[in-house]
């Protein structure tokens, strides 16, 4: 007869719930969303320290409502990255769109109505980009700067590059009124936050994006329809883009054409270091959160310290580099 081995591991002995805990705990430790917070956190703490202004309730919500639309869009950019996509119109799609419903509404459409319109203006916009990439099998890079450069340049003939301006006092609830001492922007963004992150976590439909864009040949031979999903994705991205250019109408009461130059990069360098890959697969949409909170603090650390706007869009692209030079490093080493 066999003995059992006295050098059987311990983990066995360990109760159920005690193994569920420490590999919950190693999931955790493991993931990019929690060095990033510690990395937010003791950027707060210096500049804490550093400047007795920064911490007060009127900064965090000036940095809040800021980054606002840019943490909008974020929620699809991580989705469509996860599923090997990427979007480079989404500042020119909200800055159409905010010019869009502001002419709307100043031509006496009713508001909802208008909101709804420039929706679906954002949703036929990412439509045709899906179809562009995905059918006609153009590279997302090409297909996506050229519907940036097409809805900057209507955005521009409609306003002959002038903001609209006069518009009702209604309008600019959303942008400036608050909820216990919140603004109702940041409410908004907050909800799509959680929705969205719990949404691609748990729900069927959107977990698919991970299949999508870890292997798509074998996604295909699962049955999932690579190329719907992947619209949709498009799709989904560009109408949160059409949100954030309405929510920074109402807060700037006007529709401004040349507003979120250079927003693509903010969305692109937030998802990344919030642990999104640009070869799909990976990411999250608390990390992509994350990861705009983060530049949105820098950028308000440097306005803090008087650095030059020139200086911050600098700063960003460095970020963005070293983000994916990171992302590569630790792809490769998994290799």
């Amino acid at each position: 007869m066999v003995e059992k081995s006295s050098t059987a591991p311990l983990a066995e002995a360990a109760p159920p719930g005690a193994r569920w805990w420490n590999s919950a705990l190693r999931r955790f430790i493991g993931t990019r969303e929690l060095p990033l917070l510690a990395l937010i956190i003791l950027v707060v703490i210096i500049m804490a320290n550093r400047n007795p202004n920064f911490l007060t309730i009127a900064n965090f919500r000036a940095m809040a409502v800021g980054f606002t639309p840019t943490a909008v869009i974020a929620v699809g950019m991580v989705i469509l990255l996860v599923a090997g996509g990427f979007d480079l119109s989404v500042g020119a799609v909200l800055a159409l769109s905010g010019t869009v419903v502001a002419r709307l509404v100043l031509d006496g459409v009713e508001q909802p109505l208008a909101v709804l319109l420039v929706l679906a203006l954002g949703g036929g916009i990412g439509a045709v980009n899906g179809v562009l990439v995905t059918k006609i099998k153009i590279n997302p890079l090409v297909a996506t700067l050229g519907t940036l450069s097409i809805a900057r340049g209507i955005a521009q003939v409609m306003t002959e590059g002038i903001s609209i301006s006069g518009l009702p006092s209604s309008f600019g609830r959303v942008g400036g009124e608050q909820l216990a001492n919140i603004p109702y922007m940041v409410i908004i963004m907050l909800v799509i936050v959680v929705v969205g992150d719990l949404a691609l976590r748990h729900t069927r439909f959107l977990r698919q994006a991970y299949y999508v864009g870890s292997n798509e040949n074998a996604a295909r031979l699962s049955g999932i329809g690579v190329d719907r999903f992947r619209i949709f994705a498009f799709i989904l991205t560009s109408v949160l883009a059409a949100l954030a250019g309405v929510l920074l109408a109402s807060r700037l009461m006007a529709g401004t054409p040349t507003a979120a130059q250079g927003l693509e990069l903010q969305v692109l360098a937030g998802a990344v270091i919030g642990g999104a890959s640009l070869t799909g697969g990976e990411g999250t949409v608390l990390g992509a959160f994350l990861g705009i909170v983060f530049i949105g603090i820098i950028s308000n650390v440097m306005t803090m310290e008087a650095v030059s706007i020139f200086w911050q869009q600098a700063v960003t692209g460095a970020i963005l580099i070293a983000a994916v030079a990171f992302d590569m490093l630790v792809r490769r080493r998994r290799v």
